[in-house]
């Protein structure tokens, strides 16, 4: 089967490498270089946790996400997951760091709890006054985006499927299964993935209904030098708790400390404006986090990298059929994590034609 792939994010690198692997003929369209920095896989790196409230399936789904991110690094010959485990911190009762412990708890998960005072006993970064309590995992920790998407670009050329970077697409024709460039250039095939992320809405104008766009950035940060051997030895901090909506991602695969949280996010119309980032906003996302960390103006800000997410309204993956077109959205903030299993699937939507299972899936319903 020929099947073209719209967007060289996470999921369409994932959908590609699988339907190269079952022998199909492949074509990634990627509207700039690979990996791309402006997609939402584009940054340095991001978590990989089992962590997720009790009512949601999505717990269940990282079995399946580790088993095919084991099956490409086979293909790879290299890992690009640093296993460090994570935390969550609670600083107010129902925050979301609460809920996370609730759902490892309710799928058997062993956790390691503790107080504010072992908190910061273990990690001098935090101020154990202000947390209620602290829970550590080693089921979780940190995937290295760039690295991912050069090797599994490198994989597909050279297991012959035809990857094009700065092919930005202009139009999708589900009903013929056709794609015109920029440039004027028409390419047909039997089906065609759309994987275009914060890009899907210019595409498929009427998605808007069901996708929203949003900008956002995150701050790389120098920690001052006597906390430095902390950051490097700590986990991944999936939560900050309270209401910040905060993670940090600390120095691993070549990147810097990384902090990022929700609260920064802002609905945004067009992916591809307002990209630069503004003044002052690396201190802005940083100030956000105190509490519970300590010293904040002592870290200084190395770097601010904005993204483009699409979110749905319930922050579940978004899967529809349209013609001869699948498009796919594994984002809401929490899809890097799946990206492999995203892959396996779509390619099996490809093959057997079942979108509805797919979309059952990306719900995480069972």
């Amino acid at each position: 089967m020929k099947t073209i792939v719209v967007g060289g994010g996470i999921a369409g690198l994932s959908t590609a490498w699988q339907l190269a692997k079952r022998g199909h003929a492949v074509t990634l369209l990627e509207q700039g270089p690979l990996p791309n920095p402006l997609a939402a896989s584009g940054d340095h790196h991001r978590i990989i946790r089992r962590a997720y409230g009790a009512a949601t399936g999505y717990a269940r789904a990282i079995t399946e996400a580790y088993a095919a991110w084991d099956e490409l690094w086979s293909d790879l010959g290299q890992s690009h997951y640093d296993p460090r485990g994570f935390m969550c911190i609670s600083r107010e009762p129902g925050d979301e760091a609460e809920r996370y412990l609730e759902g490892m708890q309710a799928g058997g998960y062993a956790v390691d709890r503790f107080d504010g005072a072992e908190a910061a006993r273990r990690h001098p970064f935090l101020d154990g006054a202000s947390i209620r309590f602290g829970f550590a995992s080693p089921d979780g920790g940190a995937l290295h985006c760039r690295a991912i998407a050069a090797g599994i670009a490198r994989w597909l050329r050279e297991n012959g499927a035809d990857v094009r970077e700065h092919a930005r697409v202009a139009a999708v024709d589900a009903a013929i299964g056709a794609v015109r460039l920029d440039d004027g250039e028409v390419h047909s095939a039997d089906r065609v993935v759309v994987t275009a992320g914060a890009w899907v809405p210019k595409l498929f104008p009427a998605l808007t209904a069901s996708l929203t766009t949003y900008r956002t950035a995150v701050v790389y940060l120098d920690p001052p030098a006597d906390l430095r051997a902390a950051w490097e030895a700590a986990p991944v901090i999936l939560d900050v708790g309270g209401r910040t909506d905060g993670y940090i991602i600390p120095p691993t695969g070549g990147a810097g400390l990384k902090f990022g949280s929700g609260l920064h996010k802002q609905r945004w119309a067009d992916a591809d404006a307002g990209r630069a980032p503004r003044l002052g906003e690396g201190e802005a996302v940083r100030d956000l986090f105190a509490p519970p960390m300590v010293r904040l103006e002592e870290y200084a800000v190395r770097d601010v990298v904005t993204c483009a997410y699409t979110f749905t309204a319930d922050e579940r993956f978004f899967g529809m059929e349209i013609g001869k077109a699948l498009v796919v959205s594994a984002c809401s903030g929490h899809g890097y994590k799946f990206g492999a299993a995203v892959g396996r699937r779509v390619a099996d939507a490809v093959e057997t034609g079942d979108a509805a299972t797919l979309k059952r899936w990306l719900l995480a319903e069972a």
